[in-house]
């Protein structure tokens, strides 16, 4: 059985950080902790049941990303490659908490360029620009957890020069 004082202080630790969840194992007993985060996301217009309640405008809800990222809705179609989640894990928009984002909004990025890292199982894994264009959408802020599959940004491919 693992000691109580040890929880307490993984709990504490788990506060403290910017991770979301953490799971430690010591000898044959495993604890998992993972911090609630609730977060409206961008990706797709909710599917709404009909009901009593009123409806709140979309103006009263704050936006889960940056007001400058254009937000996706059925309206208007992404123009552009989504890049999505290669892996399960945390997403990270720099290399160290102190270093500016790899990009932004409005970013010009080449083909190889990084976008971000991605964390798994202690191991960071750089996510690259599969094309060469501008960034249109980031739909992550960082530390945030990522689902595989899940869309992180939007390029829309360069204009060939003529």
């Amino acid at each position: 059985m693992m000691d109580l004082r040890k929880v307490k202080k993984l709990i504490e630790l788990l506060e403290d950080s910017a991770l979301t969840e953490m799971e430690i194992t010591e000898g044959e007993n495993t604890i998992r902790l993972s911090r609630a985060t609730v977060r409206q996301t961008a990706l797709a217009p909710e599917q709404v049941a009909p009901s009593a309640q009123p409806t709140v405008p979309s103006s009263a809800i704050p936006p889960a990303v940056d007001a400058a990222q254009p937000a996706a809705t059925a309206d208007a179609p992404i123009a552009g490659k989504v890049v999505p989640s290669p892996l399960v894990g945390t997403f990270y928009d720099s290399p160290s908490p102190d270093d500016k984002p790899y990009v932004s909004v409005g970013s010009v990025v080449g083909e190889g360029d990084t976008l971000c890292v991605i964390e798994a199982m202690k191991t960071f894994n750089q996510l690259e620009a599969e094309i060469a264009g501008v960034v249109t959408v980031i739909y992550k802020s960082n530390g945030d957890p990522v689902e595989y599959g899940e869309p992180l940004f939007v390029i829309e491919a360069a204009k060939p020069s003529d």
